[in-house]
């Protein structure tokens, strides 16, 4: 693959925003970053940014932090004195919140009634459809949904049938094409994906150590469920999708940020 420097790496492939793990990297770094959106994940409160550093870096791009409703702090319907501390300038990512950063109480919150609050007071804030796909959609706002294999499908149907609303896509992103290097990098979440967690031998590895069924299973999943391939090869991966009806693809860079910047 032919090497790219500075901030050509993310204009070739033609990712639109970047998603951030704040347990994984300094979110400070956003700032050299050549992407007009930067989207910050939730992994828990201890790795909530301070809100000096959400506000330094809306003034460099569009901040959107991940929230989720049935957390404590950001709950609509109860506790949500964390919101105190997200700046004004910064958007947000209303979620339902991924379990292993619930305690049971908050896993057992209903989500509806909570996401409907959210959106009422966040009207501008993206809506993460994981898991709650019909619940999103009913909820309004733009749909923030994972790649997968059959988002051409649902995109392509979304759109015949009057859908007009924003879409934007999270995808896992490895820009290599050396299937060891893929596979280290995505194999590991997209094994986690449902059709293809049960397409996968038992115990197998995962990895670049995958042999057999599991690799050949693995390696199409990998350019199902995230994108791989040269910056070009990418670029062509993310105008097919915004041809179909996408109109902000946000890549999370899974080997890390450096290969971003």
């Amino acid at each position: 693959m032919k090497a790219l420097t500075g901030e050509s790496v993310l204009s070739h492939t033609g990712i639109d925003a970047v998603a951030l793990k704040p347990a994984e990297c300094d979110v400070r770094r956003a700032a050299d970053l050549s992407a007009a959106t930067i989207a910050i994940d939730y992994e828990g409160v201890d790795h909530l940014p301070e809100a000096d550093v959400l506000d330094a870096l809306s003034r460099t791009a569009d901040v959107r932090l991940t929230t989720p409703i049935r957390a404590d702090g950001f709950d609509p319907l109860g506790d949500d004195s964390r919101l105190a501390d997200v700046p004004d300038s910064v958007g947000r990512v209303l979620v339902a919140g991924h379990a292993a950063y619930l305690s049971e109480d908050e896993r057992r919150r209903a989500v509806a009634p909570r996401l409907k609050a959210a959106r009422e007071a966040a009207p501008d804030a993206w809506v993460g459809t994981e898991g709650i796909e019909r619940v999103a959609l009913a909820a309004g706002g733009t749909q923030y949904e994972l790649l997968s294999r059959t988002t051409d499908r649902e995109v392509r149907a979304l759109r015949a049938a009057g859908y007009d609303g924003e879409i934007a896509l999270y995808a896992p992103t490895v820009l290599a094409d050396d299937e060891d290097e893929i596979l280290d990098a995505v194999g590991g979440y997209v094994a986690r994906r449902r059709p293809v967690a049960r397409a996968l031998p038992d115990g197998c590895a995962t990895d670049s150590r995958a042999e057999g069924r599991a690799r050949d299973v693995l390696s199409k999943a990998s350019r199902d469920y995230a994108l791989v391939g040269a910056p070009e090869t990418v670029r062509e991966r993310v105008a097919a999708l915004e041809s179909l009806g996408v109109d902000t693809v946000v890549g999370y860079p899974a080997r890390g940020i450096d290969e971003f910047l």
